[in-house]
């Protein structure tokens, strides 16, 4: 059974210890394709380092990293649009969608907003941490921005670049995902889903499995979470924190998409991708696609009912349209 970690006794956001460790989890080192991908493979200059769906701009994001990252735009047309970043800006690292037509970058120092209509980037520093390795970003519903860090802390800003909070209470923020204004953290080293309070400090926590890997909100209001070494796939619900789903995904799941009918799961030791059906309470496969080969980032839009997987082996980005079969 997943145990409980609610951490007390502290004052204010001070940590109580450094966190205890474990060798994060990953994905598997997926095999060559044996099985055509299902839908088409559009080519993508560089390395993918994260992707999101826009509704905006009815385009898949990603991130694509190397010495000068860019963000590449795959839209209805044949070839894929660029959104440089000013001064090539390598820190980058981590994407997030900020409303239709516009995303959300973290970096050294701070973040990036993108205006991805307009194709134009524009970097703002957070007051006081020129050094901090921002590693992922957040807008709340309020409109607070919330960053977290390599270092564990997690920075709750007011306006643009002041810091109107901050806690150092995690090995590392490797994730952050939103539901209206509750902010969930997953920490990788520690295997840990915390949900914060609104000035960023610890409101609960609970243990993700074995090896927890990725972490998405889904429209339904469910963080879903991927446990790559114990082979399952966890549904928590907020406002409390609680578990309330866990299911075997064998093949190492890795990937993840969340959408209002069915969750998306890649399971990167065999390169396929799985539609569960959450509703029941018991997740449910009701489609599964052959992927290409290490399908570690998936989007969906549901819209269209198109599936996105962008390998991060350099294969591609596969779009699969009617991707759930519905009519």
């Amino acid at each position: 059974m997943t145990a409980l970690a609610l951490l007390t006794g502290c004052s204010g956001n001070e940590p109580l210890a450094t966190p205890r460790t474990i060798e994060p989890g990953r994905a598997a080192d997926s095999p060559a394709t044996v099985v055509t991908p299902a839908g088409q493979i559009r080519p993508m200059q560089g390395t993918a380092q994260s992707a999101i769906f826009d509704p905006g701009t009815r385009s898949l994001v990603v991130l694509a990293g190397g010495p000068t990252p860019a963000l590449r735009l795959f839209g209805e047309q044949p070839a894929a649009r660029t959104v440089a970043l000013p001064g090539g800006d390598a820190s980058v690292t981590a994407l997030a969608g900020d409303g239709p037509g516009r995303a959300l970058l973290a970096a050294r120092g701070g973040y990036f907003t993108v205006d991805l209509t307009a194709g134009s980037a524009t970097r703002v520093d957070v007051q006081g941490r020129p050094d901090a390795e921002f590693t992922a970003i957040v807008r709340r519903a309020d409109g607070a921005l919330v960053l977290g860090a390599a270092d564990g802390t997690v920075v709750v800003l007011d306006g643009p670049s002041a810091v109107a909070h901050s806690s150092k209470i995690f090995a590392r923020v490797d994730m952050l995902a939103v539901h209206d204004d509750t902010v969930l953290v997953l920490d990788r080293g520690q295997t840990l889903v915390t949900e914060l309070k609104s000035d960023g400090g610890q409101d609960q926590a609970l243990r993700a499995g074995e090896g927890a890997t990725m972490m998405v909100a889904d429209p339904v209001g469910r963080v879903l979470v991927t446990d790559s070494r114990g082979n399952e796939l966890l549904a928590f619900g907020v406002d409390p924190l609680i578990m309330r789903q866990r299911y075997p995904v064998h093949s190492v799941p890795y990937g993840l998409a969340g959408s209002a009918t069915l969750t998306w799961v890649s399971t990167t030791a065999n390169n396929q991708i799985v539609g569960y059906d959450l509703s029941t309470g018991i997740p449910v496969e009701k489609v599964r696609h052959p992927s290409v080969r290490q399908p570690d980032l998936l989007a969906y839009d549901d819209g269209t009912d198109t599936l996105y997987a962008v390998s991060t082996r350099g294969d591609g980005v596969q779009v699969i349209p009617n991707a759930s079969g519905r009519q």
